[in-house]
Order: C-alpha cells, then structure tokens, then sequence
C-alpha cells in the first residue's frame, strides 16, 4: 500500500514539474536560447525527478566505471544502453559529463509537454518506416552532434526489456560508431529492480548502473561489434542481478 502511494505522489510530482519545464523551455527556445542553455533546462528537469524518485519512492543509484567515460570536451561516445524502464531515460542526461542525443520514434513528439520540449532538443528522430533513409539521418545528425561534443545514446534492444530478460539486440548503435568513428560505450542498468516495464508501482531499492571501458569502433563489422556489446552487458547484468537469472524453480 506504502509503495503505491509513494508511486502516486511521484506520478503527480512529475506531472506538475513537467508543464511549467517543458513550456518554459518550448518558449525560450523559440525565442533563439542556445541549444545548451535550452539542453541545461532540461536535464534540469531529469535531475529533478531523479531526485523526486529517491526521495519520493526510495529509488536510488550506484554508479561504478565511470573512469570508462572518455576525457576531453570533444572526445566523441555511442552509449549503449540496457533497457528495462523508464528510469534510465531521466537518469542517463542527469549524470553523464556530456550533452546525450537521444534516437527515438518520432511518434513522441506529439506526446503532450514531454513531446514538446524533446521537440526542441538536438535530439534525432526518426521514421521507422523508412528504415533506409532513417538511418542515413541517424548518420547525418550523429556526425554532427559528435563534432560538436554530444554523445549520442541508444538503446540497442529497441524497447524496455522484463528483468532476467534478453531483447534483440539491434546493430544501428555499432554501425553509427563505425560510420564516425566514435568508441561503443556500453552500459549494464538494472532499473527493473526497482522500477519494473510498463509498472505503475514502483519499489525502494538501489539501481546499478555500470559502464563498460570504450570499445573502438573502427574497421569493425557491425554485427561482430553489437555481439561483444550484448555479451559484455548481459554478463554485466548476471553480475549486478543474479537474483533475477538464477534459474526458475
């Protein structure tokens, strides 16, 4: 019952930070802030309810490897990320050293606020539907935000995957580090513990967030680089949850 009303009161927590964010950012970015001071608005945002959710629900975060991050202002990055909530999506901008770009659908952006306010990031939305072309926009933006210090970020399982779990995993992360260039940095999260896909109540608890060392991308073939990617973050997560891969009774 505690668990559900923390759950409750974070949802309404998040539903009254978002609008006056979101519009506030949608504003000054038309008015021509710049696109840091428009990113700064909202990671501020995804801090927040970082922060909202510990002390809210008790949901907290450990970190460990982030000597693996690259050094430099300008250093470029792939992140690789496990997918197993929505945790993940507000937490990685909140702690990373660098501005993320995010490829999503772009059927988010007629989300309501929240759509709106990605809208106006550099972020890189795509048409599923037009696989081709999409990626060759994935290339495009990602050179360039690169260039400019931006990582981008991926999650090459596609969509929130159950705990104990494996998705597919996809190789448009590696074959966009090999088109740049940029090291795979890949990441084991283990949110579900907590925040479980698709789960309105959400549980106290300690989310594990590990980051592998880079792994160059160049004279790499995709499949081969998104096949040491997948090994490297499921054995990661057999580590960090082995509650959750220890065999069914």
């Amino acid at each position: 019952m505690m668990a559900l009303l923390r759950s409750v009161v974070h949802m309404v927590f998040m539903v009254l930070t978002i609008i006056p964010y979101a519009l506030f950012l949608v504003a000054t970015s038309v008015c021509g802030a710049s696109s840091d001071f428009v990113y700064g608005v909202a990671r501020r945002w995804l801090s927040l309810s970082v922060s909202g959710a510990r002390l809210i629900m008790g949901v907290r975060y450990q970190i460990q490897g982030f000597e693996n991050l690259p050094l430099g202002e300008k250093s470029p990055a792939i992140l690789l990320v496990k997918h197993q909530s929505t945790y993940e999506t507000f937490l990685m901008p909140a702690i990373m050293p660098h501005p993320l770009a995010y490829v999503f659908k772009r059927e988010l952006l007629h989300v309501p606020f929240f759509g709106w306010a990605i809208g106006r990031l550099d972020m890189i939305h795509i048409d599923r539907s037009q696989r081709a072309k999409a990626f060759a926009k994935v290339v495009e933006q990602g050179k360039d935000l690169l260039a400019k210090g931006v990582w981008v970020i991926m999650f090459p399982e596609g969509t929130r995957i159950e705990r104990g779990q494996q998705g597919q995993y996809k190789s448009g992360g590696a074959r966009l580090a090999i088109a740049t260039g940029a090291p795979v940095i890949p990441i084991a999260v283990t949110s579900a513990k907590c925040w479980p896909r698709k789960a309105f109540i959400k549980r106290a608890g300690v989310v594990d967030v590990s980051i592998g060392a880079p792994i160059p991308s160049a004279g790499r073939d995709p499949e081969e680089l998104t096949q040491q990617v997948q090994q490297w973050i499921e054995a990661e997560m057999q580590r960090l949850d082995p509650e959750a891969y220890s065999p069914k009774a």
